[in-house]
């Protein structure tokens, strides 16, 4: 949790969010400290990729605010939470590669679009990307000639390219294999320990959750709302909500409680 008198990288409070008037979570808060990894757990349905919307910018909360430092996101004008969002690197649950685009032109884009450096700085910035996410290859290989954890890889370079204060990452290690899942989590954990950076990460692999995590927090569908706050490893050990008891031990929920999935919206 964020250490008290610093000011948290993200701060969330009040917030509900929805779609086509039937919400889907309400009264959403927490802080999110710096060089920390929090997670944001929850069963099918409960809003955890939704919520991420709603903090990068895609999707605005129908009440409450988002703080990035000081400053109230979604109470800033369209220009200026433009250059907030340039802040943020994101890497949603596909990868989303340009599959037209080499892996080093992937990396470049956002450089491309939002500085004003050569062509030659660029292209030596996401050769050097691509090595800080561990991928010795040819920057000329199309996304297609890439294994699924690669093509993760590449993503989250691709989220670098403009030094993020924060790395939302959706879903990262959902259909690959355990050992490419957990090169994946290194990779993150490097990230974290190496060079500082804050990791906002959406899933329900418990292996990620329980390895890489500092904090979190877990949303429940059926109440619309955050029933529980901690690391992984704490609420796995500690919880006492049933929901999450049965999510974090992988056990089988009580009969008053639906049974939990591993999709979201």
């Amino acid at each position: 949790m964020t250490q008290q008198g610093s000011t948290p990288k993200l701060r969330v409070e009040g917030v509900a969010f929805g779609y086509g008037g039937t919400t889907v979570q309400r009264g959403v808060s927490f802080d999110v400290g710096g060089n920390s990894i929090f997670a944001i757990m929850g069963g099918s349905g409960s809003g955890k990729s939704t919520l991420m919307k709603t903090m990068i910018g895609l999707l605005k909360p129908s009440a409450g605010s988002i703080y990035v430092g000081e400053e109230d996101y979604w109470g800033a004008t369209e220009a200026r939470r433009a250059e907030i969002g340039r802040r943020f690197g994101v890497v949603f649950q596909s990868g989303a590669l340009w599959s037209s685009m080499t892996a080093e032109d992937n990396v470049a884009l956002a450089s491309r679009m939002f500085t004003g450096q050569d062509d030659a700085s660029i292209k030596a910035q996401a050769r050097l990307n691509l090595a800080l996410v561990g991928l010795n290859i040819d920057p000329a290989t199309m996304p297609a000639e890439l294994s699924g954890g690669m093509r993760r890889r590449v993503a989250i370079a691709r989220a670098l390219s403009l030094d993020p204060d924060v790395l939302f990452l959706d879903e990262p290690s959902a259909g690959l294999d355990p050992i490419a899942a957990k090169r994946l989590d290194d990779l993150i954990l490097d990230l974290r320990d190496g060079f500082g950076v804050t990791v906002v990460l959406v899933s329900h692999e418990l292996p990620s959750l329980l390895g890489i995590c500092d904090d979190g927090v877990f949303l429940d569908a059926e109440t619309k709302t955050v029933i529980a706050r901690g690391s992984p490893r704490e609420l796995r050990e500690t919880g006492e909500h049933p929901t999450v008891r049965a999510f974090m031990r992988r056990e089988r929920p009580t009969d008053e409680h639906k049974e939990i999935g591993h999709g979201d919206r």
